[in-house]
């Protein structure tokens, strides 16, 4: 009898990874749905000071409101009116034209916000804000 015993039992010739496969499976799709909530670092960042328009790219306007609250656009200082007949010309040439809009940090909020409408109504729908990190000082050595 005990020769029909061992015949009852088989011999493990391979290891099922069936279960693992599921599980890592599940996991990766739990990873990359939550992947799009995780918040990476903050960054502090101070209005920048505003400085003359450069050369200008294919499609990307320069748009400066300087600390006396003189508009520039791409390098030529302008009135708004002029402003918003230069954006409404450069949309009109290409649709997918884009914005960078500099305001000097002690420019009230209200005035960026009547440049950031202007712009926007003329229809350019992308336009990002020029920045300036603050940068933190250098710690000073100890002094004994």
């Amino acid at each position: 009898m005990a020769g029909g015993a061992q015949e009852n039992e088989e011999e493990i010739t391979g290891i099922n990874v069936t279960p693992l496969v599921d599980v890592v499976l599940v996991l990766l799709i739990i990873f990359m749905v939550t992947a799009n909530f995780i918040v990476r670092e903050t960054v502090e960042v101070d209005l920048p000071r505003a400085a003359n328009g450069g050369e200008t790219v294919q499609g990307l306007v320069n748009v400066v409101l300087d600390k006396e609250g003189k508009l520039y656009f791409d390098g030529a200082a302008v009135t708004e009116p002029e402003l918003t007949t230069k954006v409404a010309e450069a949309v009109a040439k290409d649709k997918d034209t884009r914005a960078i809009i500099s305001a000097d940090q002690t420019i009230a909020y209200g005035q960026v916000m009547r440049l950031i409408d202007t712009v926007k109504g003329q229809g350019i729908a992308k336009f990002a804000l020029n920045i300036e990190k603050d940068v933190a000082p250098a710690a000073a050595p100890a002094t004994p």
